[in-house]
Parts: structure tokens; C-alpha cells; sequence
């Protein structure tokens, strides 16, 4: 297994992967605006009518293209090059974290609660944590700022409240 790089050398290379972003996208980083693509790409296959005429999952139903915005090829980028590099530095395994202290089912519904709990507050807040914190932060955006300390705020409290689970 190879050791994890160095913080200073992995947060210089994530600043060169988000200026190289803004360059030859003219968009930050971020993740959540592929889930809704994909959502209104499911509802075009289950309930066409229905999605189109969603105020919210509509838009991104005109001109066929759902998943042909740049984000989802980005989201799909950065899950190929965590593969490659885990794959790579010695470290692809498929584990569930926690489950021997808490259950299996009790971390798994945890988990899934936590994650979807994460994707309506990035909704809400029109962005996640890579998209508002850091294309916000380096855009000197005054919400991500914000954002950033109020979600490592929550997070402290949050660790605090389910300490083991």
C-alpha cells in the first residue's frame, strides 16, 4: 500500500485541477447538479410527461440531451480517477466502515439517511460542499464562506450527536 500524499502537495494539486476546470469549462468543480440531471433522466424513462412538466426537472429535459451537461462527465471523471488511483496506490478494497461497532443494517441505514439528508441541504443550497466551497472560495464568494463554516460547524455537532454509528 502506498501512503497518502503529503496535504500540502494533495491540496496544491486539487487548487491546479479547479484553476484547469475554470479554464477549459468555464465552471468550478461541483457534484450535485449531475444527480439532478440524472433524476430527470430516470423520469424521462419512467414518467416522461410527468418529468417535462416538473418546474424543477423540466428544463433539463428540452433538447434530449440530460446527460450531456458538463457536470455528469465530470462526476464520471472524478469516480473513474478515484478507481484508478485506489487501484493504483494499493487501496481498492469494498468495506463498510463501522458496521462491527453499530450493525450492518443500522450504518447502511445511516448512511443512506445521511446521504440523502447531504443531497436535499445541497439542493436547497444550490450547491455542495465541492461547488460552494471550493469554486465559491476561490471565486472569493461571500456565501461559500459562509457555508464552509456553518458546514463545519454542523458537522462537529453531527459527529458529536451519532458518536459511533
Amino acid at each position: 500500500m502506498k501512503p497518502f500524499w503529503p496535504p500540502l502537495a494533495a491540496g496544491v494539486a486539487l487548487g491546479l485541477v479547479l484553476l484547469l476546470t475554470f479554464v477549459l469549462t468555464g465552471h468550478g468543480l461541483g457534484a450535485t447538479g449531475a444527480s439532478t440531471r440524472l433524476s430527470a433522466w430516470l423520469g424521462m424513462a419512467v414518467a416522461p410527461q410527468a418529468t417535462a412538466a416538473n418546474a424543477y426537472l423540466g428544463p433539463l429535459t428540452e433538447g434530449g440531451h440530460i446527460l450531456g451537461g458538463w457536470i455528469t462527465w465530470q462526476v464520471v471523471g472524478v469516480a473513474l480517477g478515484a478507481l484508478v488511483a485506489a487501484f493504483l496506490g494499493g487501496r481498492l478494497k469494498v468495506q463498510l466502515d463501522g458496521a462491527r461497532r453499530v450493525g450492518t443494517g443500522k450504518r447502511i441505514a445511516s448512511a443512506l439517511v445521511g446521504g440523502m439528508l447531504a443531497g436535499f441541504g445541497a439542493r436547497v443550497a444550490a450547491g455542495c460542499t465541492s461547488g460552494l466551497g471550493l469554486s465559491g472560495a476561490a471565486t472569493l464568494g461571500i456565501a461559500a464562506f459562509v457555508f464552509l463554516g456553518t458546514f463545519f460547524v454542523a458537522g462537529l455537532v453531527m459527529s458529536r450527536l451519532v458518536k459511533g454509528v
